[in-house]
């Protein structure tokens, strides 16, 4: 391009966002946006519609394939890559469904970063490369029936016995609960709260479906039964004891929500811009009638805001210098501006908005419980609230 001739302007990256990007991320990008073409679009419609995802194991395989799974981590077949490389990886894939980005996720951020981090070299040895290739599906438990948002009063409980430890308790809307191979469970002990490496064909470990759920239709949602389920000493993550080891995975995880959240928001929104040039009323387009053309612009100012967002915070983590209020504020942010930016789509799409011939009443169900996990709103509000002021609202 000559010097003074600017570069047209893409109504899909309105401020140039790709030229943050290297080549590398550029490639993981595409990579994973044809895979979510290829493989996914066309059959979550139906899957949402039934509640349930045929053949998750072999869609897992194919993420391994790809390099999905455990991404961000290094070694044991994981492949290293960074923060932004992570963080657009789950844009693309909650593009397509929340469910397909929280089956990565849910893998990587949570019980593959919990074994990387806090496991013995003989746990990551054992489980993370089956796990990095697909061959292998995690679950993380931490939330119960009667505690979400407060980890610290959970019930479940493991028990020494001898040199073994016996685990009892229940775990509560946990993806890839009946799928998994493998579960990260969080317990009480004598010695406080510990992360116990689980295998699922354990005795007395059982993970029943949740149904009649009308968001993340997409995606394996379980509960998980651990009635005295013995474990040999080893289970047990040996580096981290305390809240701090939960906290933290959840901080992994809650950081790829906020780059996935604006992938459901740039569907809906993308969904709205086509539909508003080709449908006709009045005779002409409605995206040539003001309102909708103010629904489009808000729109596409809080999508494109939110990556920037995102990015900022991908090149703290990348620095070492990413703080969780830093993640809660980003969380809070995107989530709740993505289910504005879908609601506001599904009026432009007037009743077709509701129908699953397209994606944005799916995107706005999904967030529905995207908003919940890994924090809620409130929790994130006055994580916020206590760093702005110094006083601790959570006593």
């Amino acid at each position: 391009m000559s010097a003074g001739t600017l570069p047209s302007f893409d109504p899909r990256d309105p401020l140039g966002l790709d030229d943050l990007l290297d080549p590398e991320d550029l490639a993981v990008r595409d990579t994973m946006r044809q895979w979510a073409a290829d493989r996914v679009l066309p059959h979550v419609a139906d899957w949402f519609e039934r509640g349930e995802v045929p053949g998750i194991r072999e869609l897992a395989r194919e993420l391994g394939s790809i390099g999905a799974l455990g991404m961000s981590l290094t070694g044991y077949g994981c492949a290293g890559a960074s923060p932004i490389q992570y963080g657009l990886a789950c844009l693309e894939l909650e593009a397509a469904d929340s469910g397909i980005r929280s089956l990565m996720s849910v893998q990587g951020s949570l019980s593959m970063y919990a074994i990387h981090r806090f496991g013995s070299e003989e746990q990551k040895q054992r489980w993370l490369p089956r796990m990095a290739a697909g061959e292998v599906i995690g679950c993380f438990g931490l939330t119960e029936p009667d505690h979400g948002s407060d980890p610290a009063g959970m019930r479940t409980y493991a028990k020494r016995d001898g040199s073994d430890w016996v685990l009892t308790g229940r775990k509560m809307w946990i993806t890839n609960g009946s799928v998994a191979g493998v579960a990260v469970v969080w317990a009480r002990t004598d010695e406080g709260m510990r992360g116990f490496v689980v295998p699922t064909d354990a005795p007395g470990f059982s993970a029943p479906d949740i149904k009649h759920k009308w968001s993340l239709r997409a995606s394996v949602t379980s509960e998980l039964v651990l009635d005295e389920v013995r474990l040999p000493a080893d289970a047990v993550l040996p580096e981290v004891t305390g809240l701090r080891g939960p906290l933290s995975c959840l901080g992994h995880a809650r950081y790829g929500i906020i780059w996935g959240s604006m992938g459901a928001a740039r569907s809906a929104f993308e969904s709205a811009l086509d539909y508003a040039r080709e449908r006709e009323q009045f005779g002409r387009p409605i995206g040539g009638f003001q309102l909708t053309q103010a629904k489009l612009a808000d729109m596409a100012l809080e999508l494109h805001k939110g990556i920037l967002l995102a990015h900022h915070l991908g090149r703290r983590m990348e620095a070492g210098r990413l703080r969780p209020e830093q993640v809660s504020f980003g969380k809070l942010n995107n989530v709740r501006e993505a289910i504005e930016i879908c609601r506001t789509a599904r009026t432009i799409l007037g009743a077709n908005g509701i129908s699953l011939e397209y994606p944005v009443m799916r995107h706005a169900t999904n967030l529905e419980s995207v908003l919940t996990y890994e924090g809620t709103v409130e929790m994130h509000q006055l994580v916020l609230g206590k760093a702005l002021t110094g006083i601790d609202a959570f006593r």
